[in-house]
């Protein structure tokens, strides 16, 4: 699948919003953000100036994301669950934004609630966005 420039561009700012959402930032958030960040063609240069920037940045639009497809939304919400329980961190916020995203691309709440049990319950490492790049 070809994912268009707006949904790399969303895709990237998503996880950002998330990892921003709870003011820490952990190195394994940093390296799934690299990960991902690194796969949909940005420069290394770029997200890393980016993650150094982000708890103070007041600039990042928080908005829920609409992406152009089902199917490049439920590759970000499955990969932003991953993000969001990377950590131990309270995750109410970030599950918050995330469900809102959800939902507005048409996910239903017992759909994304599924998803969460799959991520906790799954030990497979491999990203979403993988199946569909």
């Amino acid at each position: 699948m070809q994912l268009t420039l707006l949904d790399k561009s969303n895709y990237l700012k998503g996880l950002l919003v998330i990892a921003k959402k709870d003011n820490q930032l952990t190195e394994t958030e940093k390296n799934i953000i690299r990960k991902i960040a690194n796969k949909l063609g940005f420069a290394t240069e770029f997200y890393e100036e980016t993650l150094k920037s982000l708890i103070g940045n007041k600039y990042i639009v928080e908005d829920p994301i609409i992406f152009s497809s089902a199917t490049v939304a439920e590759s970000f919400i499955s990969d932003g669950l991953k993000l969001v329980l990377s950590d131990i961190n309270d995750h109410s916020e970030e599950i918050f934004w995330l469900r809102s995203t959800a939902e507005i691309n048409g996910i239903d709440v017992k759909n994304f609630n599924d998803r969460i049990k799959k991520v906790k319950e799954s030990s497979h490492t491999e990203f979403a966005l993988w199946s569909i790049i």
